[in-house]
């Protein structure tokens, strides 16, 4: 199943699409590279969360507010989630924004082609940091790769946290698929009072709720609910780096696979309603933990690029058939 490269459109704005027999992925370069769309071609089934059906998009100013733009696809986060400050060396105390600043920047997006294989690349140029990201986005069957290295060109190591942010539609009838491994995790968001206070633990899969006392799977996503919003943390770094959806109705299992040893922490994020009235969850591979980088560095969960060097790490989203 060779992979072509087309041209289009989405909702208003250019687009570049990577295709093949299976799956169909397509990226918006000025939109921050967001993949917009990621579809099983076989199935018809779209994966990821959509705008409003007649919503035109328009483009961010750089370091605009999230919630106030696009909230679908799969934005990348650099070099923090939350609002932050950095936290070292001679750039300590500058103002990080809202979802960090690679989102909201457009990309330079290019077709390339490599031993008859066409690819996607991908760059940028970080506005307060002496780096660039690059992506380079490729299809083999089943699977959708992409292949990050982050370049620091500076004279001192930089610290931070890199998230991969991809909102799936929800259904009542998925699961979240995480290692075997973890046994609880971290809630930190305030907002939902089943999930009690930033910081309380959980075990996982299932718990109790803060609220009423009863039993709840974190694995399971439930219906809407009105001003809900749920996230939590792997307790501990990853000792291998997956997490899934599993979709019974289609006997489809929807993969998420990255290097643990640079993509450590693992969160799950789950809007009922309390985000903009949206419903749909988020699997989130990340360098670094809490979504604040100024927290992050001062509990040792950041990830450190070294002066002069790089850092490199990978995403695939694999379709595999339900056991």
């Amino acid at each position: 199943m060779n992979s072509e490269i087309e041209q289009g459109s989405y909702r208003g704005l250019d687009s570049l699409i990577l295709v093949n027999d299976r799956l169909r992925a397509e990226f918006l370069p000025g939109y921050g590279s967001k993949l917009a769309s990621l579809r099983d071609r076989s199935r018809d089934r779209e994966f990821l969360f959509q705008p409003p059906p007649d919503a035109e998009l328009c483009c961010p100013g750089y370091g605009a507010d999230f919630a106030a733009f696009d909230a679908s696809g799969f934005d990348e986060m650099f070099p923090t989630i939350d609002a932050s400050f950095y936290p070292a060396g001679s750039r300590a105390g500058g103002e990080l924004p809202d979802h960090g600043e690679l989102w909201s920047l457009p990309w330079q997006g290019e077709r390339r082609e490599e031993a008859g294989e066409e690819y996607l690349q991908f760059q940028v140029e970080s506005r307060l940091l002496p780096c660039r990201l690059e992506k380079r986005v490729s299809m083999q069957g089943a699977q959708l790769q992409l292949e990050y290295t982050l370049h620091n060109r500076g004279q001192e190591e930089v610290e931070f946290i890199w998230a991969a942010h991809p909102l799936f539609q929800a259904d009542p009838e998925m699961k979240i698929v995480l290692p075997r491994e973890v046994k609880s995790v971290i809630n930190v968001e305030d907002s939902n009072p089943h999930l009690g206070s930033w910081g309380r633990r959980h075990s996982y899969p299932l718990t109790e709720s803060q609220l009423t006392g009863e039993k709840m799977d974190l694995s399971r996503v439930p219906g809407p609910e009105r001003e809900s919003c749920r996230k939590f943390y792997v307790a501990e770094p990853l000792e291998r780096g997956y997490c899934a959806l599993d979709y019974p109705s289609s006997d489809l299992r929807l993969e998420l696979t990255f290097p643990a040893e640079k993509v450590p922490y693992l969160a799950v994020w789950k809007s009922l309603g309390g985000f903009r009235g949206d419903y749909n969850l988020a699997l989130e591979p990340c360098t670094g933990a809490f979504d604040d980088l100024y927290l992050a560095h001062k509990t040792n969960r950041s990830a450190v690029v070294a002066a002069e060097s790089t850092y490199e790490w990978w995403l695939n989203f694999n379709l595999a058939e339900l056991e």
